[in-house]
């Protein structure tokens, strides 16, 4: 496959080497595609970004009321947080991202949600581990243990999959409980994994909040010409 490659950025991050690329695929009529790679990683594309907008769509889908103060974990290419800000009853909306560049991407316009997160009031970047804030005080960058309406989460590859080891006592019964004491009464988590739901992660949820489920979203893979199945799992307090 013939494509026009071009680097955008690449910097050293604690976390590994962070890449940001565009290229443009012929065989889809010179489609333009953003990409993101960390280390041997392959973060994501923007030519696949349908579960990431369904991680928005699902999670706030089951939330009622109005005034939401909610949390997006990861903030990559923006499409999770453009899709969180579509709702109008979202009041705030704190984006949370380990790495810099990844903010500073969006701050510049560099990446196709930038402008539009960016300039948009409600939305707070806060440049911080989301892991060690749920270990501590919370994802308020301004005050301690703020209570959100959702905690919208697209970070690791699945629950057993992290991008780094660090990450994995979040997924544990004990972490859960953590994540939840930073949620309102009736609030909402929600994770998007690589994988479809599995079972046993599921229950994990129900024991720690009133309810648990998963939710299978399948999107067409234009290089491949498949079908190609993510999951999202959806956690109530109430």
């Amino acid at each position: 496959m013939k494509s026009n490659f071009e680097e955008l950025d690449c910097q050293k991050t604690h976390m590994g080497e962070l890449v940001l690329r565009r290229r443009c695929i012929l065989s889809l009529d010179g489609r333009e595609v953003y990409e993101v790679k960390l280390g041997d990683e392959y973060l994501m594309s923007s030519l696949f970004h349908d579960s990431e907008v369904a991680l928005a769509d699902i999670g706030l889908g089951a939330l009622g009321g109005a005034g939401w103060d909610v949390v997006v974990g990861g903030l990559g290419l923006g499409y999770t947080a453009a899709a969180a800000l579509q709702f109008n009853q979202v009041k705030r909306l704190v984006v949370v991202e380990a790495l810099a560049p990844v903010i500073d991407w969006h701050r510049r316009g560099m990446v196709p949600n930038g402008k539009t997160l960016t300039h948009d009031g409600r939305c707070v970047y806060h440049h911080a581990d989301f892991f060690a804030l749920v270990r501590g005080d919370g994802f308020d960058p301004e005050e301690k243990g703020t209570r959100f309406d959702a905690v919208l989460l697209d970070i690791d590859h699945t629950p057993g999959f992290w991008l780094q080891r660090s990450h994995a006592d979040l997924y544990s019964e004990a972490g859960m409980r953590r994540l939840k004491s930073f949620l309102k009464p009736h609030g909402i988590f929600a994770l998007w994994s690589n994988d479809p739901p599995e079972d046993a992660f599921v229950e994990m949820l129900s024991a720690v909040f009133a309810s648990a489920e998963g939710h299978t979203v399948q999107f067409d893979n234009p290089l491949l010409r498949v079908v190609t199945a993510n999951g999202v799992y959806l956690a109530y307090c109430g």
